[in-house]
């Protein structure tokens, strides 16, 4: 407005710059319509390459967090922060609405203290849609457990809920965590305490009693009282479970979730007014110390032979005797033992081999199945020469069937009226 004024009164652009405290090009765009006031030029918007690739994404799910695809076009170029990324989301309407899935307002909720070391909080997450080649039937299992005053998580791929997997998928868990809390916390599940008292069985007495730790059983219907692993669990299943492609292979899904736990070891937290980070918080717990070899557990899975007499297990392949191709036999192992049996239906024991490192992808052979399977396939062989392929066979003459009653050659008679 004062410098319209002024140029209306005479004034020079150098004059009314000096006499307002502005640059020259400034005072010489507003006086010609090039700038407005009140609006500033805005940057490049470094979202819009990605706009398609967003707006694609959520129409094909709707529900991807936005942390997630967040990860992927970081991955793809972009330079801005999450901040940033999700404004423009909601400036360009990225994502579907969808109706049922609005948040609830207005519930009441409670705050948990959870002292530093006392407790880690587990839970199996049933996982759909897993790929075929797994086949581990509808649902992949992966058992999480979170430290509830950090928040720092880790969580296991096992191939059934039952007790021995369950005890050895504990165990991995643990140890990723770097030690265990005093108390372990589980909802009502039946491999660690009777579902309709809560009582602990006494087989999850004597894992515990093993590690040295209490267990507590949430009440019945009270999802909230381990709501650190739940939040997890939801985490796992947004950001990692959405994203695994078919063709990997249970090692490399396990890869990828260990990822996505240690990345999520940066999230940041305010603890009495100083800002730290989850893995900072989970480095300072004091955990206990965790025994040398797991519990003795003994895991046991069906496997079938395949043509060159091997059976996998836990990402290796071990052998059998020949002979057994196609066959089902059962791959036994207990925790903490160097040698794994493979047995057959009528439960004999057919091979014994030391156990690989889990998912290093060795082949173990014992030497005795070598030969005797390189034996049958030479028994095999035959020195008769084979038959020819590469020649035109004459084409063969056409006979065509003689009727019944018929002398080679004659038409056959006529058949008498009826009654002579």
């Amino acid at each position: 407005m004062d410098a319209h004024a002024l140029r209306r009164q005479g004034w020079t652009i150098s004059a009314i710059a000096r006499h307002l405290g502005r640059d020259r090009q400034t005072i010489r765009d507003y006086l010609n319509g090039e700038k407005t006031p009140g609006q500033r030029r805005q940057a490049p918007d470094a979202f819009a390459p990605f706009l398609e690739y967003c707006r694609q994404r959520l129409a094909d799910d709707p529900h991807l967090w936005a942390t997630t695809l967040f990860d992927e076009i970081i991955e793809l170029g972009y330079q801005g922060g999450y901040s940033t990324f999700t404004r423009a989301l909601r400036r360009h309407a990225a994502r579907p609405h969808c109706e049922p899935c609005q948040t609830t307002k207005g519930r009441d909720v409670a705050i948990i203290a959870h002292p530093p070391g006392e407790e880690i909080q587990f839970d199996w997450l049933e996982l759909p849609t897993p790929p075929g080649e797994w086949g581990v039937g509808e649902h992949a299992h992966l058992l999480v457990g979170a430290l509830p005053h950090s928040g720092r998580w880790r969580a296991v791929l096992a191939e059934r809920e039952d007790f021995p997997h369950l005890v050895q998928a504990l165990d991995q868990v643990v140890r990723k965590l770097g030690g265990t809390a005093r108390r372990w916390r589980f909802d009502r599940m039946s491999t660690v305490c009777y579902p309709s008292s809560g009582q602990v069985t006494a087989a999850f007495a004597a894992v515990a009693k093993f590690y040295g730790v209490g267990v507590d059983i949430c009440p019945s219907r009270r999802g909230n009282r381990k709501g650190v692993v739940e939040k997890a669990n939801h985490s796992a299943a947004q950001r990692w479970w959405r994203t695994v492609p078919d063709g990997l292979t249970v090692e490399q899904a396990q890869s990828g979730v260990d990822r996505l736990a240690i990345q999520m070891d940066a999230r940041r937290r305010v603890l009495d007014g100083a800002r730290t980070t989850v893995g900072e918080l989970a480095d300072a717990e004091v955990l206990l110390e965790l025994p040398t070899l797991p519990f003795p557990a003994e895991v046991s899975a069906e496997r079938t032979v395949t043509p060159q007499s091997l059976v996998s297990f836990e990402g290796n392949s071990y052998s059998v005797p020949p002979g057994l191709a196609g066959t089902r036999v059962l791959v036994r192992h207990r925790l903490g033992e160097d040698f794994l049996d493979i047995l057959t239906a009528g439960r004999a024991v057919v091979a014994r081999h030391r156990r690989a490192l889990r998912g290093s992808g060795q082949t173990v052979r014992d030497t005795g199945h070598v030969i005797a399977l390189e034996r049958k396939v030479l028994e095999s062989f035959s020195e008769r020469a084979p038959c020819k392929t590469k020649v035109r066979p004459r084409p063969p003459k056409r006979r065509w069937p003689r009727p019944s009653g018929c002398a080679r050659g004659r038409p056959p008679l006529p058949r008498p009226p009826n009654g002579s």
